[in-house]
């Protein structure tokens, strides 16, 4: 079993699984993905080892699982334009998209937007959800991390990055329970994943096999 010491580093990014053919906006490359998702690795492995010498959980280890999701987007987003000059993290608050072109609104804020990139990340490799159906290019992020729940250390690594424009039509409203306080959100239908599997960006192929 490994340690917690050794699961406190992250799987480094396999620079070779990128696909230099997949078609990105706004002058987005899959090297500037590259860079951020690099970034993050050295950004959790730096945190985690500096928690680990006070004795305190990873961090994904010590969030609830959502919050942990969150933190990967955020950064992946606020990351991304330092390496694609063409795109700006939305400068509004809530603001949709995550990111948008570079001039096109005033101050680099819109409340909303059908222009721009917004990105979700989540440890689940389908049925990935946002708040309403929206007409976007959408990115998800997936990762492979501990939960609070776990008792078995495992290094984070991301999986898979896949993006696709989507329309309205390519997503479906989740419902609840009458029970249910969860907040209402939509799901990526199949369609929806379709185009996105087949405009992949990043696959690790080992880390899926093994998360299977």
């Amino acid at each position: 079993m490994l340690s917690e010491v050794a699961a406190c580093t992250p799987i480094a990014v396999d620079k070779k699984a990128f696909n230099s053919k997949a078609k990105l906006p706004y002058g987005l490359k899959t090297d500037h993905v590259r860079e951020a998702m690099m970034d993050f690795v050295n950004f959790l492995g730096f945190v985690n080892a500096q928690l680990n010498t006070k004795a305190i959980q990873r961090l994904e280890s010590m969030l609830m699982p959502a919050n942990f999701s969150s933190i990967v987007g955020e950064f992946i987003t606020a990351t991304t334009p330092k390496y694609c000059k063409s795109l700006a993290k939305n400068r509004y608050h809530n603001g949709h998209p995550d990111m948008v072109p570079v001039g096109r609104f005033e101050n680099d804020a819109v409340q909303h937007s059908a222009h721009g990139v917004e990105v979700k990340a989540s440890r689940y490799s389908k049925a990935w959800q946002g708040h309403n159906p929206e007409d976007i290019f959408l990115i998800v992020v997936v990762f492979d991390s501990n939960r609070p729940k776990d008792t078995i250390p495992r290094p984070f690594r991301f999986l898979m990055v896949v993006g696709a424009n989507l329309t309205k039509a390519d997503w479906l409203y989740a419902g609840r329970s009458e029970t249910s306080r969860r907040t209402i959100t939509a799901s990526v239908t199949d369609s929806g994943y379709q185009k996105m599997m087949a405009n992949w960006i990043y696959r690790d192929d080992s880390g899926l096999k093994q998360v299977k």
